[in-house]
Parts: C-alpha cells; sequence; structure tokens
C-alpha cells in the first residue's frame, strides 16, 4: 500500500493511504520556529534535508511541543520511506512530549497514535494497531477524524479475517458519511471487499464499480488506484478479462502517480492474470522493481541513521568549542573573583556570622516548638482514642446492655484508667488476649438490639504476620469508625470483611446508615484517623458515592 503524506506545521492527522488514512490540519508554525520552517519547506522535493533539520530541531529546541511535532514528521518521512521500525521510534519519542491532559496536545496525540496504527499495521502486528487505533480514536472530539481512524482500524481487523467487527465499522462509517464523497467511496469499497472476502459467493461489483464511479467524477486518483486493485482481485476467477483490464489500469495509474509499491501490486496481478509471454515480461519488471524498492528502503535507513549520527556530531563538536572557550574564560575571570572573593570575604565574613548564629538560634527555637507541638498533639491523639472513645463505648455498653453486672463495668472502667495513666508513654502495651479476640470483643460492644453488627474474616492466622503496632493503630481507627456509626449514622446495620492477598490486609467496612451528605468534614477523630493509617503505610478510602450508607476501604501492608 501506498501512502499520500501531507506534513503540517501544527499536530494534526494526516495520512492518504488506499486502505489506511492520513488527514492534515495544519496550524501555523510559532515566528521562532525557524529552523522547523526550513525542515517543513524541503517536505515535498528532498525528505532528506528535511529530516537533518527537524533531528536539529529534536536535538536543540527547548519547546516540547516543537519537538514532539518533529519527532512526528520524522517518523510519517521514515514510514514513508519504509522504514517503519525507525518510525516507531520516532514516534514513541514524539509521545514522551506531550501530556494526555493538556488539550493542546490532542491533535498531536491523534496524529501520533494513528501513525502509530499504521506502521504497526505495515508491521503486521494487526493487535498492537487496533490498540493505538483505540488510543487516537479516545484522543479526538473531530466525528469526521474519528471516521478516518475507524475506517484504518477495520482494516485492521479484516486483516486478521476478524470480518464481522470490520464490517460493523465501515457500516458506521457509510452511514455517517455524504454519500457521494470520496470517504463514502472509499469505505463502501473496503466494506464491498470484506464482505467478499468473508463470503466468495457474495456480489461486490455493484458496490465496487459504484465507488470507482464516485472517484472518477471526484477526479480522486489515488482512490481509483485502489478500486482497480480491488476490482482486479474480485474478477479474477469469474471474469479473468475483466481483472485483467483492471490490473492495466491499475499499472498505468500507478506510473502516472509515481507510485513504486503500487505499480509493483499491478505487476504481480499482471504476472497473474496476463498471457505466458507477457507474464514473463511483467514477471522481470516486477522482479527488478522489488529489488530497487527494497534497495532504496535500506538506503534510506542508513541514510537517516547517519543524519541523526552527523548531527549528534555537530552538537558535541559545537559543546565541545563552547566549553574550551568557556575554559579560556574562566582562566580570566578566575584572578579577578579571587581578588574581588578575598576583599568580599573580609568585608562580609563577620556580617555572615552574626547572620549564622542568629539564624541558628531561630532553627533551635523552631525545632524545640515544633518537637512540643508535637508532643501535644500525640498526646491529644492518645486522649481522644484511648479516654473519650473508650468512655464512649463503656457508656453505650451501659446503657444499651440489661444484663451488664457491675464486676464487669468495674474491670472495663479500671482498664481504662489504667490505659489513661500510660497515656504519656511512648510504648505499647502488650496485650495477654489475642488480637483477634480483643478486636472482636470491641467491635461486638457496639452492637444493640436496634444495631447489628457482623464481621467476617477476623481469624487468628489473619494477624499472624503483623506487628502489635499495626494492632493497635488498626483496633484505635475501626474503634473510631464504631463511634462514628453510633454517633451519627443512626445506621441498623454494620458489616465489616477482613481478608488478606497481595501482601496486604484489607478491611471493608459498610453500613446502611444516612451515609456522608456533601464534602467530608475531617475533625479531630477522622484526622487521627488518617494519622494512623499513614503511620503503618497503608490507606483509608471513603465511598461518597452511595445515596444511602456508607463504605470505607481500608488496607495495609504487613511483614
Amino acid at each position: 500500500m501506498i501512502t499520500l503524506k501531507k506534513l503540517s506545521y501544527g499536530p494534526g492527522l494526516c495520512l492518504l493511504i488506499l486502505c489506511s488514512c492520513r488527514e492534515a490540519k495544519r496550524p501555523a508554525p510559532k515566528a521562532s520556529w525557524d529552523t522547523y520552517r526550513k525542515a517543513y519547506a524541503f517536505l515535498s522535493s528532498r525528505p532528506d534535508s528535511a529530516f537533518y533539520y527537524f533531528n536539529e530541531v529534536v536535538s536543540a529546541s527547548k519547546d516540547s511541543q516543537q519537538v514532539a511535532m518533529a519527532y512526528t514528521n520524522m517518523g510519517m518521512i521514515q514510514s514513508e520511506a519504509g522504514d517503519d521500525f525507525g518510525a516507531q521510534e520516532s514516534l514513541l519519542l514524539s509521545l514522551k512530549f506531550l501530556n494526555e491532559k493538556d488539550s493542546k496536545d490532542h491533535s498531536s496525540l491523534v496524529n501520533d497514535y494513528n501513525e502509530l496504527g499504521m506502521t504497526s499495521f505495515n508491521l503486521k502486528n494487526y493487535d498492537a494497531a487496533i490498540s493505538f487505533y483505540d488510543r487516537a480514536l479516545a484522543a479526538t472530539t473531530d466525528e469526521q477524524l474519528k471516521l478516518v481512524i475507524l475506517n484504518n482500524k477495520a482494516n485492521a481487523y479484516r486483516e486478521q479475517k476478524a470480518y464481522g467487527p470490520a464490517l460493523n465499522l465501515y457500516k458506521t462509517i457509510t452511514g455517517q458519511t455524504k454519500k457521494e464523497g470520496t470517504a463514502y467511496a472509499r469505505a463502501l469499497t473496503n466494506m464491498a471487499a470484506t464482505r467478499w472476502l468473508s463470503d466468495p459467493r457474495y456480489d461486490a461489483a455493484p458496490e465496487l464499480l459504484k465507488a470507482l464511479a464516485i472517484r472518477v467524477k471526484e477526479k480522486d486518483q489515488w482512490g481509483q488506484n485502489s478500486s482497480f486493485a480491488h476490482l482486479a482481485d474480485y474478477y479474477a476467477r469469474s471474469h479473468p478479462d475483466s481483472a485483467l483490464n483492471y490490473a492495466r489500469r491499475l499499472y498505468a495509474t500507478a506510473q502516472l502517480l509515481q507510485s513504486p509499491d503500487n505499480r509493483l501490486d499491478a505487476l504481480e496481478k499482471l504476472v497473474r492474470l496476463a498471457t505466458p509471454k507477457e507474464s514473463r515480461a511483467f514477471f522481470v519488471k516486477y522482479r527488478e522493481l522489488g529489488d530497487s524498492i527494497q534497495a532504496a528502503r535500506n538506503a534510506a535507513k542508513n541514510q537517516f541513521a547517519l543524519i541523526r549520527y552527523n548531527v549528534q556530531k555537530e552538537r558535541a563538536d559545537k559543546l565541545k568549542l563552547q566549553k574550551d572557550n568557556t575554559e579560556k574564560n574562566y582562566q580570566i575571570d578566575r584572578q579577578r573573583l579571587i581578588i574581588t572573593g578575598c576583599l568580599a570575604l573580609i568585608l562580609s565574613g563577620t556580617s555572615f556570622i552574626r547572620f549564622w548564629f542568629r539564624k541558628r538560634k531561630q532553627q533551635t527555637e523552631m525545632k524545640a516548638q515544633q518537637a512540643i507541638r508535637e508532643s501535644e498533639l500525640k498526646t491529644s491523639k492518645k486522649v481522644h482514642d484511648v479516654v473519650a472513645n473508650g468512655l464512649y463505648r463503656i457508656m453505650k455498653e451501659v446503657e444499651t446492655r440489661q444484663d451488664l453486672d457491675k464486676a464487669t463495668l468495674l474491670d472495663n472502667i479500671d482498664h481504662l484508667y489504667e490505659r489513661s495513666r500510660d497515656i504519656s508513654y511512648e510504648g505499647q502495651t502488650a496485650q495477654a488476649i489475642p488480637f483477634h479476640e480483643r478486636l472482636a470483643t470491641m467491635l461486638n460492644s457496639f452492637a444493640t438490639d436496634q444495631i447489628r453488627v457482623l464481621s467476617a474474616g477476623n481469624t487468628e492466622s489473619l494477624w499472624e504476620h503483623t506487628n502489635s503496632t499495626q494492632q493497635d493503630e488498626l483496633w484505635h481507627i475501626l474503634q473510631e469508625l464504631m463511634v462514628n456509626m453510633r454517633k451519627h449514622s443512626q445506621a441498623a446495620n454494620v458489616a465489616l470483611r477482613f481478608n488478606a492477598g497481595n501482601k496486604k490486609i484489607a478491611v471493608h467496612y459498610t453500613d446502611d446508615g444516612t451515609g456522608i451528605r456533601g464534602t467530608l468534614k475531617k475533625k479531630n477523630g477522622l484526622r487521627n484517623t488518617g494519622n494512623r493509617i499513614k503511620d503503618i503505610g497503608g490507606e483509608l478510602i471513603f465511598d461518597t458515592s452511595q445515596e444511602k450508607g456508607l463504605k470505607i476501604h481500608i488496607s495495609f501492608p504487613v511483614i
């Protein structure tokens, strides 16, 4: 397949091909893009020179958009010369300078993704081509451009023999395209050929001839070339004379368009369809032209590599010269600076020392104040989690449990008293009761006749790879969530699910209460909760999308 490429100054999608398509948008270059303008001027007449100056742009420019566009044009030049691997390398480099979140880069992204799709298509990597076309579709809002990309994607499906998805896309294109334009003729040709490939009994001639008539009317010679190729293939078995006629017309048009690849395609068909005498002559031409195209493409690949090497070498030589000049100037300036520096050092030394001592004093005072604030914050957090939440839980037990005896109540109060006495200590008090039992007891203490608390997965083995710090922090986090549930949510059912996987422990909290309306406001309790989960390297996510109820996901790594 041969492409007729229209490369632009600005980002855009530019491809016109017999089966795959480029279309161009041409924003004017910025006034400061002199080297880029020079490269663009050589595109039609001297692509090797254009490649050279585009390569200078990517070597010297600090404008990310200009660099991205230069790499894109380099990739298109390489693709046109048959260097698809080199083209992919340049296009992927272009993507590194583009930002998917920046709307001004979207047209360049569409261009790169479509070009990558077509180079992957040429390399017969159809899955990759489809993936790149999908990315191009996601990056554009231009409906006409989407139809072009959809046509390319359908062609990739067709080459995979996935005729169903291909036909669906062609139908979408023909349904949204003007019935007499070249775009409609292209989609109609592709759709008819695909139907015939999927079912050799299908009569594709009326649609193929209709598409050819449109292309003749529109004077679309590249499109006519495509029609001649499809008609030659279609008539090859049923009407070989007609097939030979269309192959001759394909060859004549390819010569007129100076398209070596289309000439090669036409010669291949003529070798199969012509008389034995003519076929031998056509085969000689076919072999000579094929060798010539391959040699030209190999030369182009080497030429592009040589251009890149020369530009890098020139840049290295310039940098070396600049370095030598800089070193000479440095020696002169160094002597001046030594004299000036000594004088300045004597004059400013005393002032600097005084400033340094003053600054050091301020830093020491700030560190002391910060240590005091951190100590106050830790104490406040412990008072909230140990005393306030513990007292609240005991109050609710007294309020809701009719079977609570005095001895149990006194034990709970005594335990709270002992913990509050040690509130200023940094270390954790060892617990005799296994963590899963302590956790279950705490969670169940919030259950009442009106509130059901269910938990699953809280087993002894789940906590084998956690340390006391992680267990203590999680205990306080869940206690804070349960306290908030009792105070604010009006929930009737609470469920907690514990599970481990991927070296993490996850806790999923769900209730059917009023949930969180509007923006989540983090008061002391929630701030402490957030600090605790960070201390153990975990995360806590509130799902506020629920119309009713609340979902919270907690996870942290295990040892």
